[in-house]
């Protein structure tokens, strides 16, 4: 048992659990808050908590783990955020670039801010909504999807989030239908004087030969505490997936987080035939995240791209966890993932395909790049297959390197000063995994966050190498 761990069955009535300090009462509290809902959502809230209670929080003795230590998480004692504890204005959001998005839904520590919102004409039949509302008035197609794919038994976090399931966003898009603009998702955490969880909880159901671009924005709002102060913050999501046949999506994860918040989200994606699904994500900062990835293509002739950009500063922990089920025969995946780490930050890329027995001719391709900035930064990929299948093409592969010197070098000897030098090369790089995104509004957006995050860090690179430097004044 954990230090942090206590036995109380008595705020829940569960048969000795083992629980983190605190989440017994919090979920007591929290289910006799919605004991009127749905019996079928109130036995779903139970059977995670079940499983949280039973395994509590991983560590790295568990493989899934093995590079990422949550004691942290584990220790502190998190109480449930209330919502809009003092109104925003949409000035307040207007650093985030809301105002880019028409259909934009806002949701303020974990619950949905009508006020913040906007939603315009939809084509017909189209469902955009938080999920607390999708519970209520269309509790047959929420209750058909909601928690179907998920498998929380084997992630402490999914099963804590199904545990406090209540709001996120709820998307429903009707066969052959195109939603054209993108459907911004923006979550916002303020900060407290105590110690506060969201568990935003995501459906978003693309039905046959349906389009729609769907973004996930996760930021901090008025955090100004120094790396390791002020008060902790857990913001723990799943979004649930599902694609029917021949339909296209795209589905990008932004994680803009404060130092003192840790970020743990996990993007559950069932496809159907012939589907094409592309996840993009985006981590730029947060004191841990966490970043889940879990497709299944179960129908014939189903593609899939992931896509990622992970770039931390300080000491920042980002975890990217892909796990690809190849579960039917002709589907291809594609993962690429680069990683840019500067100072004592820590990456780690863990990539699994797994090729079922059925899924002969399969297609499957991983690439993981890295670039450490400093000597202090550390990576820990470890690209992984699993094949069950005697007719397939897979391929797996990682890099870990420096900034070129000798690109360095070139540049600098055409007139370019260090810093833009420095900064041209890394956006180079992170260009790699931009390109991969279709153009248009949101590719704007996440090139421009990009593009904010780079000349800081190109600036605090640290001093030239020695064999830069003289390369450089023997030119000069």
């Amino acid at each position: 048992m954990k230090k942090s761990a206590i036995i109380d069955a008595v705020a829940v009535g569960l048969a000795k659990p083992v629980v983190p300090l605190g989440y017994s009462t919090e979920f007591g509290d929290f289910s006799q808050r919605l004991k009127d809902q749905a019996s079928w959502l109130i036995a779903l809230r139970r059977e995670g908590y079940t499983q949280f209670a039973e395994t509590g929080f991983p560590t790295t003795h568990d493989e899934d783990w093995r590079f990422t230590n949550v004691s942290a998480v584990a220790q502190t004692k998190f109480a449930l955020a209330d919502g809009e504890v003092q109104p925003l204005s949409t000035g307040d959001l207007e650093p985030f670039g809301v105002s880019e998005f028409a259909c934009c839904l806002v949701f303020v520590n974990g619950k949905f801010s009508r006020r913040l919102s906007r939603v315009p004409a939809l084509p017909k039949g189209v469902e955009i909504s938080s999920l607390a509302e999708g519970i209520t008035s269309h509790p047959a197609a929420v209750e058909g999807y909601l928690g179907r794919h998920l498998d929380f038994y084997r992630d402490a976090f999914a099963a804590l989030n199904t545990a406090f399931i209540e709001d996120g966003a709820y998307v429903y898009i009707p066969r052959s239908t195109v939603v054209e603009q993108p459907i911004y998702l923006l979550y916002i955490s303020t900060p407290d004087a105590t110690p506060t969880m969201t568990h935003p909880r995501n459906l978003i159901i693309v039905e046959e030969n349906s389009q729609a671009t769907i973004a996930e924005d996760y930021v901090s709002l008025g955090s100004t505490a120094a790396p390791g102060c002020g008060t902790p913050a857990l913001s723990n999501t799943v979004t649930e997936l599902v694609v029917g046949e021949s339909a296209v999506v795209s589905h990008t994860m932004i994680v803009r987080e404060s130092e003192q918040t840790y970020n743990f989200s996990t993007l559950r994606i069932q496809q159907a035939r012939s589907s094409n699904v592309a996840s993009h994500s985006l981590l730029l900062s947060g004191a841990l995240v966490r970043n889940n990835v879990h497709p299944v293509l179960a129908g014939e002739g189903a593609e899939c791209l992931i896509n990622g950009l992970f770039m931390a500063n300080g000491r920042q922990h980002m975890d990217n966890y892909m796990l690809v089920e190849h579960a039917s025969p002709h589907c291809s995946s594609r993962q690429f993932y680069n990683g840019i780490l500067n100072g004592q930050a820590h990456g780690v890329f863990h990539g699994r395909i797994i090729v079922h027995k059925d899924a002969q001719k399969t297609d499957a391709k991983q690439t993981n790049r890295n670039l450490l900035l400093c000597d202090d930064a550390q990576i820990d990929t470890k690209p992984q297959l699993e094949i069950y299948a005697d007719d397939v093409k897979c391929t797996h592969g990682a890099t870990i390197g420096q900034v070129d010197e000798n690109a360095l070098f070139y540049l600098r000897s055409r007139g370019v000063d260090e810093v833009a030098a420095k900064h041209l090369l890394l956006q180079a790089f992170a260009n790699e995994c931009l390109d991969r995104m279709h153009s248009g509004q949101l590719r704007d957006h996440v090139e421009r966050l990009v593009a904010q995050w780079l000349p800081e860090t190109a600036r605090f690179l640290g001093e030239r190498s020695a064999l830069a430097e003289r390369a450089f004044e023997e030119v000069g």
